[in-house]
């Protein structure tokens, strides 16, 4: 049975039917969420003779001569490909990539909202791995980096390794990257709070998927202690003889303690829950964790662990949604990583500079640090600056900086 649409509105009036509730969402969207706009004016005759011929042909044959110039005489070095194929779309599914387009527009709209960057949604009509990598490497002449978005594991993982080796521009998977690296910021953070450093910290992630893998490989890349991966079947550990090759190298990094079990069992004494999987952690599993917990369930809408729960035992508890403190939002990442690689040429987006990036959104909070505030918000007016002049800067100290 089709879902059934409320308010796809028919007309382009504003006024409801007394049948047919108003919903902002559908008026928001409606005609689309971004535009394209000229930076030049094009007014007269002479105006037109350089932004079109005959004017263009210079510049052309300029680019054509020294191919290093599309940086500085086109947009490429400020706009970003949102790449999907809808196959993981928010908490929606594989819904394909008509209905994904909502959600690239809106990444778009956060991209230049956030970051200055401007963003351009595309969707591809093919889940097929080798047909995604080459069309966006087809593409890629026309950007200067490629943001992959909602697509589902584990195909996301070989399309980001594979773009990377093929391409001499950054490629990111933001639903790895970006979670992880305001997870990193806000658990630097909860962790100072409270007396401790990473390496004191052992941590339990729900969820083995995309997000889940690159959360426990950047936070031991970080200095974490230890952390075990649970996906539904328990731990993921080297004795199971399940795992796919993904969750067999995850087997090989993680879990220093050789857990095995549920996720409830591995919880216990635990001091760190990152939640990225959906579903419910019994209370009981909660209260089993290390006095002085730090509890991050960022499931949406349905956090993992209630904040009412959650609060009981925890330390710091964050989640993913916005009516709490605390919001673990990939926003506070991704345009500012993009920003500071553009703004040096970055050909590639490296570890050094994911953690770049969350010292400086952790660094934002400063001293006003609490339980209730170990991350800041998306608005703060300080945290995109931040970011992309730390990205930029390890950039240039690792050597993948070209300006």
């Amino acid at each position: 049975m089709a879902a059934e649409i409320v308010n796809p509105r028919s007309d382009d009036t504003d006024t409801e039917s007394a049948d047919e509730p108003f919903d902002p969402a559908f008026a928001l969207h409606r005609g689309g969420k971004m535009a394209v706009q000229a930076t030049v004016p094009v007014r007269d005759k002479d105006d037109l003779s350089l932004a079109y011929t005959p004017g263009v042909a210079r510049v052309c044959t300029a680019i054509a001569e020294r191919p290093e110039l599309v940086h500085d005489y086109t947009w490429k070095s400020q706009v970003v490909a949102v790449v999907t194929d809808g196959t993981a779309v928010l908490g929606l599914g594989d819904i394909g990539p008509e209905a994904s387009l909502p959600v690239m527009e809106g990444k778009a709209i956060l991209f230049k909202q956030f970051g200055g960057v401007d963003a351009v949604p595309i969707a591809l009509a093919t889940t097929d791995t080798d047909e995604i990598v080459d069309t966006v490497v087809r593409l890629a002449p026309s950007f200067g980096g490629v943001n992959l978005e909602d697509i589902s594991a584990p195909r996301c993982f070989e399309i980001e390794r594979r773009l990377q080796e093929r391409l001499d521009i950054p490629v990111f998977h933001d639903d790895q990257h970006g979670t992880a690296v305001v997870t990193l910021a806000a658990l630097r953070n909860a962790a100072k709070l409270t007396g401790r450093g990473l390496g004191d910290l052992r941590a339990v992630i729900s969820g083995a998927g995309a997000a889940g893998v690159a959360i426990a490989k950047f936070l031991l890349a970080a200095g974490l202690g230890d952390v075990a991966v649970a996906d539904r079947k328990g731990v993921v550990s080297r004795d199971r003889e399940d795992l796919t090759p993904v969750k067999r190298e995850l087997a090989e990094l993680t879990n220093r303690a050789g857990l095995s079990g549920s996720l409830e069992s591995a919880l216990a004494g635990a001091d760190v829950f990152i939640g990225v999987s959906g579903g419910t952690v019994p209370e009981q599993a909660v209260a089993s964790m290390a006095p002085g917990a730090f509890v991050f369930a960022m499931a949406n809408p349905n956090p993992e662990v209630h904040p009412d729960v959650a609060h009981r035992y925890a330390a710091v508890v964050a989640t993913g949604r916005s009516d709490y403190p605390n919001q673990i939002n990939n926003v506070l990442a991704f345009p500012g990583i993009f920003a500071g690689a553009l703004q040096v040429r970055a050909a590639r987006i490296t570890e050094g500079m994911k953690i770049a990036a969350a010292n400086a959104l952790a660094d934002v909070v400063g001293d006003d640090l609490s339980a209730d505030y170990v991350i800041p918000s998306p608005f703060d007016e300080r945290v995109a600056p931040a970011v992309t002049a730390a990205v930029a800067a390890a950039a240039r100290a690792e050597g993948v900086a070209r300006r």
